[in-house]
């Protein structure tokens, strides 16, 4: 630990370039697939030559789309042990993120509680996923099973210096917010006393691209219910397996994370779990299944909108973005609790022949690229620059 630590310290003396571009995106870490990091891809898509700052890169573990871009690391991504575990880099991204430059005339911050502090040259703007879960909501981010471990001890001992910190990063400079969710537009007002417009992320879904099948699942077409999550506490993956033991519903459960040796250990014969599939996989899932199944409770989710992109249902988590997302009786149904026997109730109900595909993809098309980019745009004119 005493030798981690020296390194940290001694990368952190290291400076970067100081060349000012006219515009740059920058992101807390790019070491997982998550929603979050879509919206990175998005503006990659819109700003294609502004690079994109981060403090740990892990091209293998996050999208492989990330290897065609200026990715730009701090110091502290050379230690490589960080950039696997990335939360227990947690104590050294503030020092990180206020001593990491970002040389740009406008730097667009992607954050879920590290970016909007980085050091700009020039303006920013804060695209706010949430503010950080494990210092506002860190109960439920860490779940039950946390209590007591020597990570909940320490994140416990650090959280005053941390939130300090946090607050001092949203508030100093007085940069602009945008919310990616009505609930995260009250979170901001709660937490950091700002007012925050709401611009929804974008699904990025082509439905005319090539679809390939996934090894180890061979159920048909509206054979199973679907969930794409990262697999942590709060994401109530372990709540949705349970609703199918001794069923016959099937479920399949796509992603990675800190609870998948648990989960896959437990699973019953009628879950599959899979992690680290290529998008033509991802787009066979979405395609094939009968409905997603969300059950987080989520900054927005954008789940929901790629399996609405090939006219597919989903049954949410009443609460958090699922509520701007989601039209009951039209794409989807409500779920009042993420309990086993709540989630069960609303599988047995569930018919796909009470749904009808064509409104539920032209209800995706309302959340595409385009309306992201104008909307954006709209909110960037204010700063005078042709971006």
């Amino acid at each position: 630990m005493y030798k981690i630590i020296a390194q940290v310290a001694h990368c952190l003396t290291t400076r970067s370039s100081a060349r000012d571009f006219p515009i740059a995106i920058a992101h807390d870490y790019l070491t997982q697939r998550g929603g979050a990091e879509r919206v990175v891809l998005a503006l990659h898509k819109i700003f294609p030559e502004a690079p994109i700052y981060t403090t740990l890169y892990d091209p293998e573990a996050t999208f492989p789309e990330f290897k065609e871009a200026d990715v730009r690391t701090s110091p502290l991504n050379r230690i490589s042990f960080l950039r696997r575990r990335h939360r227990i880099a947690l104590p050294f991204l503030p020092l990180a993120a206020t001593l990491f430059r970002v040389p740009a005339k406008l730097t667009i911050a992607s954050s879920t509680g590290w970016a909007h502090g980085f050091n700009v040259s020039g303006e920013k703007v804060v695209y706010c996923h949430s503010p950080a879960r494990w210092l506002y909501r860190s109960d439920q981010y860490m779940g039950d099973r946390a209590a007591g471990t020597l990570t909940a001890r320490v994140l416990d001992l650090l959280k005053p210096a941390l939130t300090r910190w946090d607050q001092w990063a949203a508030t100093s400079d007085g940069h602009p917010y945008i919310a990616n969710s009505t609930v995260v537009q009250e979170r901001i007002r709660s937490v950091y006393g700002l007012e925050a417009p709401i611009i929804y992320p974008p699904h990025s879904v082509d439905t005319n691209a090539i679809r390939t099948s996934i090894p180890g699942i061979d159920w048909g077409s509206d054979e199973f219910f679907l969930v794409v999550s990262r697999l942590l506490p709060y994401k109530n993956v372990q709540h949705a397996i349970e609703a199918v033991r001794g069923t016959r519903h099937r479920l399949v459960v796509i992603g990675a994370g800190p609870m998948e040796s648990q989960l896959r250990a437990t699973a019953p014969e009628n879950v599959r779990l899979t992690s680290n599939l290529d998008d033509a996989q991802m787009r066979w899932a979405y395609s094939h299944c009968s409905a997603v199944l969300a059950v987080p409770y989520e900054d927005f989710g954008i789940t929901p909108l790629e399996g609405a992109a090939y006219g597919k249902p989903t049954l949410a988590l009443r609460a958090g973005g699922f509520l701007d997302t989601i039209e009951p009786g039209v794409t989807g149904q409500f779920i009042d609790t993420p309990e086993p026997e709540a989630i069960r109730r609303a599988m047995d109900k569930f018919s796909p022949s009470d749904f009808e595909p064509t409104r539920i993809q032209q209800h995706a098309r309302s959340f595409g690229l385009s309306r992201f980019e104008r909307q954006l745009r709209e909110l960037l004119d204010r700063f005078g620059e042709d971006f």
